[in-house]
């Protein structure tokens, strides 16, 4: 996890995405506890509010959003206008815009939370090209990135990265190298260990491993690698 100025752990920062699949309200509020903020992205805020959990920032251009949250994102910004106290900051963007509702959000938390880790969810939706495209968002985080849905929990681990993982034994366990040089890592604890293997971009090699020990642990040693934790 990342440090601040003073080496202290930084909270992370909830990034709650738009997928028309979203999480249940168990897995939410699982990944809102101990953050430092949530963000809700545009149609993110419609998973937060089923859940019960509050929104400190909503990043979109509110299409997507239900009428019950597009109202929400409007009383906000009027509140705001008349300088009252909002429920929730917000960030429209143009529904015309370059980038991605994900990546503009992104953006905000890296201005208004610098150092912080992201944890993120709601963010598979069944799209292909959406989830490609969350992974290479996500790998370009530099603070580490927990992923968290109802059937996985993943991180996104840089060089000198590493996640312990713990009660998991029996769980299906993948990685994916997802940077062009490839990825040196290491595997304990699990069927099938590495040893500063070195394994190439999107190679299937890391697919369907098991957790056999308590700890197990996935060491990146060079290179960007995501990886998953199945049957959560």
């Amino acid at each position: 996890m990342a440090r601040n100025a003073r080496g202290l752990r930084a909270a992370p920062v909830l990034v709650v995405g738009g997928s028309p699949e979203r999480a249940s309200a168990e897995t939410l509020r699982r990944a809102a506890r101990g953050c430092q903020a949530i963000v809700a992205v545009d149609r993110g805020l419609d998973a937060l509010i089923a859940a019960g959990v509050a929104c400190d920032l909503f990043c979109g251009d509110a299409d997507s959003v239900s009428q019950e949250g597009a109202a929400r994102v409007r009383a906000a910004e009027h509140a705001k206008l008349q300088g009252g106290a909002a429920a929730f900051d917000v960030v429209r963007y143009n529904p015309h815009k370059d980038d991605t509702d994900l990546g503009l959000a992104l953006a905000e938390v890296a201005a208004r939370h610098p150092g912080a880790p992201v944890r993120a969810t709601c963010l598979v939706g069944g799209k292909p090209d959406h989830a490609l495209a969350v992974l290479g968002r996500l790998a370009t985080w530099p603070h580490g990135v927990e992923w968290i849905e109802d059937a996985f929990e993943g991180r996104v681990l840089r060089e000198g990265m590493a996640w312990e993982i713990v009660d998991a034994r029996g769980k299906r366990f993948s990685f994916v190298p997802i940077s062009a040089e490839g990825v040196e890592v290491s595997e304990r604890g699990m069927r099938w260990e590495l040893d500063h293997a070195r394994v190439p971009l999107l190679s299937d090699l890391g697919i369907s491993n098991v957790i056999e020990a308590n700890p197990a642990r996935i060491t990146c040693h060079g290179g960007t690698l995501v990886c998953w934790l199945f049957g959560m």
